[in-house]
């Protein structure tokens, strides 16, 4: 059908099918079979052929009046649609770690948003990565190693594990020399939302790898309850390095094992194709990774 409205046009932008035959790099047989497979397929009769004039049957003049409206209008969202692949604009929704979107996206968007002044950002902070296509999500960025699925995931940093613990702990309960004696500790374990069971307490130095049974009798599934019961002196507690650092700095919380301290923990970025992302989608990936490697 459109093929049809194509060489209908080109006619009557022409006026006569040897022109248009030109300019739809067809023969003049090829447009005039064209025009009579379209005229079968409508019922009607488009032209009045002559030896000397072409021009539109009144059905057929009635019908072009009627479909170049739409045919203008479908090139407009043909055009639309190829700038959309090049320019950053519209909707984006990104699911986001909330300590990762807190303490190291947040304080950099300004800049982002600024360059990118037709774009309209929605950061979705969740527990877990969810169903991107289901929830109308764009962009996913989250902790944790990748479950198998069709979506794309790239590595876009690793966070190094240390334990902590703060100074009114250590003055209470003294400060573990090894991360065995983590066996006789309060320490807080955090629930893993993937597997719903808590993280296991790993130590890693260089290639030596070991795992502890960590005594402990509170359990938590969100970060800042883990912070501020950490803070609060009430237990020892595994964390991301880049959310403490300024904790650490101040002395308002202690790197116990820092010998014990190079196991990591991996940011990924999934999206739900390589094909055709669009500028919106690259541009914010590229952001982030442009400014994790700094």
């Amino acid at each position: 059908m459109l093929r049809g409205i194509e060489v209908l046009s080109a006619i009557v932008d022409t006026g006569s099918f040897a022109a248009a035959s030109e300019v739809l790099g067809m023969s003049p047989s090829g447009v005039s079979r064209a025009v009579s497979r379209f005229e079968a397929r409508l019922g009607i009769r488009l032209f009045e052929r002559t030896t000397r004039a072409l021009k539109l049957t009144d059905e057929g003049h009635r019908f072009y009046s009627q479909v170049l409206p739409l045919m203008a209008e479908l090139e407009e969202c043909i055009s639309d649609a190829s700038q959309g692949a090049a320019r950053v604009r519209g909707r984006l929704r990104v699911n986001v770690d909330l300590f990762f979107s807190k303490l190291m996206l947040g304080p950099r968007l300004g800049a982002f948003l600024e360059s990118h002044p037709e774009l309209q950002l929605e950061l979705i902070t969740r527990d877990d990565l969810g169903d991107l296509v289901g929830d109308g999500v764009d962009l996913a960025l989250r902790f944790g190693h990748p479950q198998p699925s069709t979506l794309v995931a790239r590595k876009m940093m690793e966070a190094r594990i240390i334990t902590v613990a703060a100074p009114a702990y250590i003055a209470r309960r003294g400060a573990p020399a090894k991360p065995e004696d983590l066996a006789h500790h309060q320490c807080i374990h955090f629930r893993d939302p993937v597997t719903g069971r808590p993280f296991a307490w790993e130590f890693h130095r260089g290639r030596k790898r070991k795992v502890v049974d960590a005594s402990g009798t509170l359990t938590v599934n969100d970060g800042d309850t883990l912070y501020s019961a950490c803070l609060a002196g009430f237990g020892i507690a595994q964390v991301m390095d880049f959310t403490v650092e300024s904790m650490l700095a101040s002395g308002e919380l202690v790197n116990l094992f820092p010998e014990w301290s190079d196991e990591r923990f991996p940011l990924y970025c999934y999206y739900p194709s390589r094909r055709q992302l669009p500028a919106k989608s690259r541009a914010f990936i590229d952001y982030v990774a442009g400014f994790l490697q700094e």
